[in-house]
């Protein structure tokens, strides 16, 4: 009995391990994900890397051009030294500079657009390495991430949503439906899948790196953190809003470090969110970690003046939420105008009908050329009183002692021409009526 358990205890242990193999095998060759995860990665950044080089086109020159402090010479003696190349440095002429630059614009928006996703993600991925290369110590941090990023996106199918690659397949399909598929060989169909399933591998681990560098970003500056004495002590984001270099608005850091005691509680928290983030990842509460990690990089775009670095993170951060998010953001948008909408067609008949009077008489219902405008019924003894008016409106005349309501026009016999030619609310001739 006993050798029994023992040899079913190995066994058991091998089959839950065969499954574990083959289902993580089906995973990284089963279909691609996060696909909408990658595209907003491809949006993020090619968006970001564009703004960025339009807010330094004023100071491109000092900063990547053959004028920089940063001279072609030494960037060229420390590329023998880290093996860097870029393409800037080839040539020291200023309209090649300018040649670049214009490239760099080019290629960042048609990367953002996504129109030949594959091509574009190289050369996204060379202007970003060759402009990072040439003045290293010319911009902040913000930018490493981003040259790491665009590095790993040539890795994933980046293109297949929400670009012009993917509007130009949708365009496709339905002509695609009505044509037979040609007759392909054994070794044609292989080929094919086997072309299938490499790109289906080679972007699920790149969006594995991507998630891998993310995480082991929050968790080796959190653990850093935490051997600090000023963050243990809770004072380090005093002395951080203090920094003059990191000040691009004096008086509002001023105002931020008087809170003392929500200062020190920030500094806890992101000390925590920063160790925790790797181990939320598979439940439910990475959500509110993520809205938090949203505000604390907001925080530090505003405080400390560096926009592309919060960016940069901020869009990694989008690479955990799943797919479906994503598909639900459109339907959430659609839902969002068609209440809108409706509100407004609902506020609209309500407004108008206080203001517009009931009209009366055929020649109100045709043409608007042939349209009368009844004519307010005017007393001797009372103000004009309007045909359209409510009864809360109208009163009657303070002089009727005659026992006649005053407030109704006097009645118009069915056989006089006149009146039944002209206005019912008036006398003979369309006038006032009279009774005085």
């Amino acid at each position: 009995m006993r050798s029994d358990t023992r040899k079913a205890a190995p066994f058991g242990a091998e089959r839950w391990l065969a499954d574990r193999i083959s289902t993580a095998w089906h995973l990284l060759t089963g279909r691609p994900v996060s696909l909408y995860a990658a595209s907003v990665l491809r949006i993020g950044y090619g968006l970001l890397y564009l703004v960025f080089l339009l807010r330094e086109f004023p100071h491109r020159a000092e900063i990547w051009g053959p004028d920089s402090p940063w001279t072609p010479a030494l960037a060229q003696q420390l590329f023998e030294q880290t093996g860097w190349r870029s393409i800037l440095t080839l040539s020291d002429s200023h309209a090649y500079f300018e040649l670049c630059y214009v490239f760099a614009l080019v290629t960042s928006a048609l990367f953002l657009l996504g129109w030949r996703t594959r091509v574009m993600s190289v050369l996204f991925a060379v202007v970003v390495c060759s402009f990072h290369g040439r003045a290293i110590f010319m911009t902040d941090g913000g930018d490493n991430l981003v040259l790491l990023m665009a590095v790993y996106l040539v890795l994933t199918a980046c293109g297949r949503r929400w670009s012009l690659d993917a509007r130009r397949a949708r365009l496709k399909a339905p002509s695609a439906d009505n044509v037979p598929e040609p007759a392909r060989s054994l070794f044609a169909r292989q080929l094919h899948e086997s072309r299938t399933t490499l790109i289906t591998v080679v972007h699920n681990c790149g969006m594995f790196v991507i998630a891998a560098q993310v995480c082991f970003l929050y968790g080796s500056a959190g653990l850093y953190k935490v051997q600090g004495a000023s963050w243990g002590g809770g004072t380090a984001l005093h002395y951080v809003l203090n920094l003059e270099l990191f000040r691009p608005w004096p008086a509002l850091s001023h105002v931020v470090d008087q809170c003392t005691l929500l200062v020190a509680i920030a500094g806890y928290l992101t000390v925590l969110l920063q160790v925790a983030f790797p181990f939320v990842l598979f439940g439910r509460l990475k959500y509110p970690v993520l809205v938090m990690l949203l505000g604390m990089h907001i925080g530090i775009a505003v405080l400390m003046g560096l926009p592309l670095f919060s960016g940069a993170m901020i869009v990694a951060d989008a690479a955990f939420l799943p797919d479906r998010f994503y598909t639900f953001l459109p339907q959430l948008c659609r839902r969002a105008a068609q209440g809108r909408n409706s509100r407004r067609s609902a506020l609209g008949p309500a407004a108008g009908s206080g203001t517009v009077p009931p009209q009366a008489g055929p020649g109100t219902l045709g043409s608007k050329r042939g349209a009368v405008r009844p004519t307010p019924y005017r007393c001797s003894e009372h103000p004009v009183i309007e045909p359209g008016a409510s009864a809360r409106t109208t009163r009657s005349c303070p002089s009727a002692v005659d026992g006649r309501d005053h407030t109704r026009p006097p009645t118009v016999p069915a056989d006089s021409a006149r009146g039944a030619a002209g206005n019912p609310y008036s006398g003979d001739d369309g006038g006032a009526g009279g009774h005085g």
